[in-house]
Protein backbone atom coordinates (compact mmCIF):
# COMPACT_ATOMS: atom_id res chain seq x y z
CA UNK A 1 0.00 0.00 0.00
CA UNK A 2 1.30 3.42 -0.92
CA UNK A 3 1.26 5.92 1.94
CA UNK A 4 1.89 9.42 0.61
CA UNK A 5 3.89 11.84 2.72
CA UNK A 6 1.78 13.36 5.52
CA UNK A 7 -0.88 10.62 5.27
CA UNK A 8 -2.92 9.96 8.36
CA UNK A 9 -2.94 6.38 9.70
CA UNK A 10 -5.31 5.22 12.43
CA UNK A 11 -4.64 1.89 14.12
CA UNK A 12 -7.51 0.92 16.38
CA UNK A 13 -9.35 -1.86 18.10
CA UNK A 14 -12.25 -1.66 20.52
CA UNK A 15 -10.14 -0.35 23.40
CA UNK A 16 -7.12 1.40 21.94
CA UNK A 17 -6.54 3.87 19.12
CA UNK A 18 -3.28 5.21 17.74
CA UNK A 19 -3.13 8.20 15.40
CA UNK A 20 -0.02 8.32 13.19
CA UNK A 21 1.28 10.73 10.56
CA UNK A 22 3.59 9.49 7.78
CA UNK A 23 6.71 11.64 8.02
CA UNK A 24 8.42 9.54 5.36
CA UNK A 25 7.54 9.10 1.71
CA UNK A 26 5.34 6.59 -0.06
CA UNK A 27 8.19 4.14 -0.65
CA UNK A 28 9.58 4.29 2.89
CA UNK A 29 6.91 5.26 5.43
CA UNK A 30 8.00 6.62 8.80
CA UNK A 31 5.04 6.69 11.13
CA UNK A 32 5.15 9.21 13.95
CA UNK A 33 2.56 8.98 16.67
CA UNK A 34 0.30 12.02 17.06
CA UNK A 35 -2.17 10.75 19.60
CA UNK A 36 -2.81 7.66 21.68
CA UNK A 37 -5.96 6.79 23.57
CA UNK A 38 -6.79 3.68 25.52
CA UNK A 39 -9.68 2.65 27.75
CA UNK A 40 -9.26 -0.04 30.39
CA UNK A 41 -11.37 -3.15 30.06
CA UNK A 42 -13.69 -3.05 33.08
CA UNK A 43 -14.48 -6.35 34.82
CA UNK A 44 -17.97 -7.81 34.40
CA UNK A 45 -18.93 -7.02 37.98
CA UNK A 46 -18.56 -3.31 37.20
CA UNK A 47 -20.63 -3.45 34.03
CA UNK A 48 -23.70 -5.43 34.97
CA UNK A 49 -25.91 -5.71 38.00
CA UNK A 50 -28.24 -8.67 37.50
CA UNK A 51 -28.60 -11.99 35.79
CA UNK A 52 -30.41 -12.10 32.44
CA UNK A 53 -34.18 -11.52 32.62
CA UNK A 54 -36.88 -14.14 32.20
CA UNK A 55 -39.81 -14.27 29.83
CA UNK A 56 -43.06 -16.06 30.64
CA UNK A 57 -45.26 -17.78 28.10
CA UNK A 58 -48.28 -15.51 27.58
CA UNK A 59 -50.50 -18.35 26.35
CA UNK A 60 -50.89 -19.77 29.83
CA UNK A 61 -48.28 -22.51 29.57
CA UNK A 62 -45.69 -23.19 32.23
CA UNK A 63 -42.73 -22.43 29.94
CA UNK A 64 -40.13 -19.84 30.88
CA UNK A 65 -37.03 -18.82 28.99
CA UNK A 66 -34.09 -16.51 29.66
CA UNK A 67 -33.18 -13.52 27.55
CA UNK A 68 -29.74 -13.59 26.01
CA UNK A 69 -27.24 -11.84 28.27
CA UNK A 70 -25.97 -8.48 27.05
CA UNK A 71 -22.28 -8.41 26.11
CA UNK A 72 -21.21 -5.21 27.85
CA UNK A 73 -17.62 -5.55 26.67
CA UNK A 74 -18.79 -5.57 23.04
CA UNK A 75 -21.09 -2.61 23.65
CA UNK A 76 -18.16 -0.66 25.08
CA UNK A 77 -15.96 -1.58 22.10
CA UNK A 78 -18.68 -0.43 19.68
CA UNK A 79 -19.02 2.86 21.56
CA UNK A 80 -15.24 3.34 21.43
CA UNK A 81 -15.28 2.73 17.64
CA UNK A 82 -18.02 5.36 17.26
CA UNK A 83 -15.90 7.83 19.25
CA UNK A 84 -12.93 7.09 16.98
CA UNK A 85 -15.07 7.77 13.90
CA UNK A 86 -16.22 11.04 15.48
CA UNK A 87 -12.60 12.14 16.03
CA UNK A 88 -11.85 11.32 12.39
CA UNK A 89 -14.85 13.42 11.34
CA UNK A 90 -13.74 16.42 13.39
CA UNK A 91 -10.20 16.25 12.04
CA UNK A 92 -11.44 15.86 8.46
CA UNK A 93 -13.69 18.90 8.79
CA UNK A 94 -10.71 20.89 10.11
CA UNK A 95 -8.68 19.72 7.05
CA UNK A 96 -6.04 18.07 9.22
CA UNK A 97 -5.46 15.29 6.69
CA UNK A 98 -5.93 14.60 2.99
CA UNK A 99 -5.29 10.87 2.93
CA UNK A 100 -6.40 8.34 5.55
CA UNK A 101 -5.64 4.67 6.14
CA UNK A 102 -7.58 2.80 8.83
CA UNK A 103 -6.21 -0.39 10.37
CA UNK A 104 -8.56 -2.34 12.65
CA UNK A 105 -9.83 -5.87 13.31
CA UNK A 106 -12.73 -6.82 11.00
CA UNK A 107 -15.47 -6.35 13.63
CA UNK A 108 -14.15 -2.93 14.70
CA UNK A 109 -13.67 -1.91 11.07
CA UNK A 110 -17.31 -2.76 10.38
CA UNK A 111 -18.42 -0.66 13.35
CA UNK A 112 -16.23 2.25 12.23
CA UNK A 113 -17.74 2.11 8.73
CA UNK A 114 -21.23 2.59 10.19
CA UNK A 115 -20.13 5.94 11.60
CA UNK A 116 -17.91 7.34 8.83
CA UNK A 117 -18.81 10.89 7.82
CA UNK A 118 -18.85 11.69 4.08
CA UNK A 119 -15.71 13.84 4.51
CA UNK A 120 -13.89 10.89 6.09
CA UNK A 121 -15.04 8.60 3.28
CA UNK A 122 -13.73 11.08 0.66
CA UNK A 123 -10.27 11.03 2.24
CA UNK A 124 -10.15 7.29 2.94
CA UNK A 125 -7.44 5.78 0.76
CA UNK A 126 -7.31 2.33 2.33
CA UNK A 127 -8.40 -0.04 5.06
CA UNK A 128 -6.55 -3.00 6.54
CA UNK A 129 -8.58 -5.60 8.44
CA UNK A 130 -5.95 -6.59 11.02
CA UNK A 131 -5.42 -6.02 14.72
CA UNK A 132 -2.08 -4.19 14.95
CA UNK A 133 -2.56 -2.18 18.15
CA UNK A 134 -0.12 -4.36 20.07
CA UNK A 135 2.59 -4.24 17.39
CA UNK A 136 5.64 -1.96 17.42
CA UNK A 137 5.62 0.98 15.00
CA UNK A 138 8.32 -0.47 12.73
CA UNK A 139 6.24 -3.63 12.28
CA UNK A 140 3.10 -1.61 11.43
CA UNK A 141 5.14 0.26 8.79
CA UNK A 142 6.36 -3.02 7.34
CA UNK A 143 2.86 -4.54 7.23
CA UNK A 144 1.39 -1.44 5.57
CA UNK A 145 4.16 -1.49 2.94
CA UNK A 146 3.35 -5.12 2.15
CA UNK A 147 -0.40 -4.51 1.76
Amino acid sequence: MQLPHNSFVVVADGRKMLFFRNAGDSAFPKLEIERKRETPDAPDREQKTDAPGRAFDASGGAGRSAYEETDFHQLEEDRFAAETAELLRKRALRNEYDSLVVVAPPRTLGELRKHYHKEVEKRLSGEVAKDLTGHPVWEIEKILQAE
